[in-house]
């Protein structure tokens, strides 16, 4: 029986567990009648280019290459080469054992069967994993070794690859479309690869319709590479798209040339958009009963926007559907010994979200006129248990990851609770805001529940600036709030933000320091700073005076249109403080140089910081 619609993640997200995206999408059309076929392209796409097969021609290329002097060889390619016959031997092998089929595998690929990392410090593995790790330390060496591999793909063979995206530089600021449109001309080896596998279920599934999730700029050109495939291939399926890309970079969209590889392009939560295109397509319903849809008509794009359509609430949505998406496939990295940061790459987690958008959204860096972010809806603790046991029953895992943009307390209260009444036993991690909520009475019951981890934005770890980023708490508040996670042995992950605008160099530093600290008295575990970006969807964008920034305007109208560029008159050089920042960072993950003086991560000269040796661990003592 031929698919209505084929719904697919695009080459690359997450390795270790399926976007959830589509997952979402199938289970509310299939509500709503229509036959539904999935297909996660992007952990598909890897597993092929990580087989003896792939690697083998891999070879073949930077062989030719060499003989033809086509490419200049870098030493790490020449040792790449020299261990050609263990790359080829062992690549089975070692995508297996990620993929949790053969456990008793860690026990050969301690013994230094694997090739020396090309890429990687030499790390004690015993001193980070102990010697009883025998699992962990496996699952290191073998991430070490694949990483390796798709190192040499990216230096040899395709610039773009990377795990967890495709093309992300190209796709980030695409001020004319024609740059990227040029830079699909031609199959690279990894998106030839792809669209052998897309045919392949094209032919299986027979879909009238195709559904592309685009959640990052690191899935868009591999998107547009498939659908250019299938519009060449199989001109008679209509395409969608849509996703968190789409979102926030296509709100204004005026290039025709889009069309060439899509016939809808849908904007904020699919599952009305898709509904509507599936009836007009499938029922030939009319185009006005479309909602937040671009389409393409006599060369001029439409915008449909129908009011008679309201998106469905957080609490009427059913469980995702996992049907057709092999779970067993997913592989297991661990490529940091930080036991927090490897959440993200190991454990098959569950994905799903207790509230729709954020309870606080004010914070004036944050996407606060978006859909995403301003509508908040949540469901009661009861209907969200109700979905965690269908997940489990669909999964047989009883690992979540809540996606929210910012759990709310009281609704984690709630969760716990029930979990707790239910004597329903899962591990689970999410994302919430520092706040004086979390005290340690609600920490415990957190922690009671499963709750094994918690992550949250410090951002700029400034009061001053807290307060112009509106984001409703202090310092005081983070460092009491982290403390009481900690108490309950609760892994805290920390955002961080340097270069907020009227931010000082002196505040920069003062940051650091706060952060080191922070990491001296086991209050974090992990944390990524990062810096600040100005969106046109944010405060920030919208009224830049009030932050002290002049926004620069384009004179041409650019294809994306998200990241805005500005100019502040302070003078700071927040650009050059970045590699120091991280580097710290990285070594306070690791437990490492956390009493170094923080003029030994920058190679230029730094202002003393103006915060007390004891500031945090003064407040975390504090009776209030």
């Amino acid at each position: 029986m031929p698919t209505d619609i084929l719904l697919i993640i695009s080459p690359f997200t997450q390795l270790n567990t399926c976007y959830p995206s589509i997952c979402n999408l199938s289970a509310f059309l299939k509500q709503h009648s229509f036959n539904v076929s999935q297909l996660d392209l992007s952990i598909e796409t890897f597993l092929q280019l990580f087989s003896q097969n792939s690697l083998l021609q891999i070879f073949n290329i930077i062989e030719e290459n060499i003989e033809s002097k086509k490419k200049k060889i870098s030493q790490q390619t020449l040792l790449f080469l020299q261990n050609k016959k263990e790359y080829l031997k062992y690549i089975d092998t070692v995508i297996s054992f990620l993929q949790g089929q053969n456990q008793t595998y860690a026990y050969i690929l301690i013994n230094n069967i694997l090739p020396k990392p090309l890429f990687h410090k030499n790390i004690d593995v015993n001193l980070y994993f102990g010697s009883q790790g025998i699992l962990d330390r496996a699952k290191y060496l073998a991430t070490c070794f694949i990483e390796d591999i798709g190192l040499m793909i990216n230096e040899n063979i395709d610039a773009n690859y990377n795990f967890v995206r495709y093309a992300q530089g190209l796709c980030e600021k695409i001020a004319d479309f024609s740059t990227l449109e040029n830079s699909l001309l031609h199959e690279t080896f990894v998106t030839k690869i792809m669209n052998d596998i897309l045919k392949q279920k094209i032919q299986q599934t027979q879909p009238k319709v195709i559904g592309f999730s685009v959640p990052f700029p690191g899935n868009f050109f591999t998107t547009l590479a498939a659908a250019k495939y299938i519009k060449q291939h199989f001109k008679d399926i209509k395409i969608v798209v849509g996703g968190g890309f789409i979102n926030t970079e296509l709100r204004n969209l005026t290039e025709t040339k889009i069309f060439n590889y899509t016939d809808f392009v849908c904007l904020d939560d699919g599952e009305i958009p898709l509904l509507n295109i599936m009836n007009h397509i499938i029922n030939k319903t009319d185009k006005n009963t479309l909602i937040r849809t671009f389409y393409l008509e006599q060369n001029n794009i439409c915008f449909a926007n129908s009011p008679d359509f309201k998106d469905v609430k957080h609490s009427e949505l059913s469980a995702p559907s996992y049907e057709g998406i092999n779970l067993d496939i997913y592989i297991n990295t661990i490529d940091s010994t930080n036991q927090m940061h490897r959440l993200w790459t190991d454990g098959k987690w569950n994905k799903m979200t207790l509230a729709h958008g954020c309870y606080w959204h004010k914070c004036t860096f944050c996407d606060t006129t978006l859909d995403y972010i301003k509508r908040y809806e949540s469901a009661n603790a009861k209907l969200l248990c109700n979905r965690i046991e269908n997940i489990i029953l669909q999964t047989k895992q009883n690992g979540f990851h809540f996606t929210d943009e910012a759990a709310p307390p009281k609704l984690l209260k709630d969760l716990a609770s029930e979990l707790i009444q239910r004597n329903l036993i899962i591990s689970w991690w999410t994302n919430i805001r520092f706040e004086q909520h979390f005290d340690n009475e609600l920490c415990k019951l957190l922690k009671k529940s499963g709750c094994i981890a918690l992550s949250g934005g410090i951002e700029v770890a400034s009061d001053r600036l807290l307060k112009l980023i509106n984001k409703g708490v202090t310092l005081k508040d983070i460092i009491k709030s982290t403390l009481a996670m900690r108490k309950n042995s609760i892994l805290v992950h920390a955002y961080l933000m340097y270069g907020f605008p009227t931010q000082t160099e002196q505040e920069t530093i003062d940051a650091l320091e706060i952060v080191r600290q922070m990491f001296d008295n086991n209050l974090i575990n992990s944390a990524y700073w990062h810096q600040f970006a100005m969106t046109v969807h944010s405060e920030t964008g919208n009224d830049p005076d009030k932050f002290g920034v002049k926004r620069l305007f384009s004179k041409n109208k650019t294809f994306a249109e998200n990241e805005c560029k500005y100019t502040e008159s302070n003078g700071s050089q927040h650009a050059r403080y970045e590699f120091g920042l991280k580097k710290a960072i990285y070594n306070y993950m690791h437990k490492i140089c956390i009493n170094y003086n923080l003029q030994e991560w920058f190679d230029f000269k730094i202002p003393r910081t103006s915060i007390s040796k004891d500031f945090v661990k003064k407040i975390a003592a504090s009776k209030e």
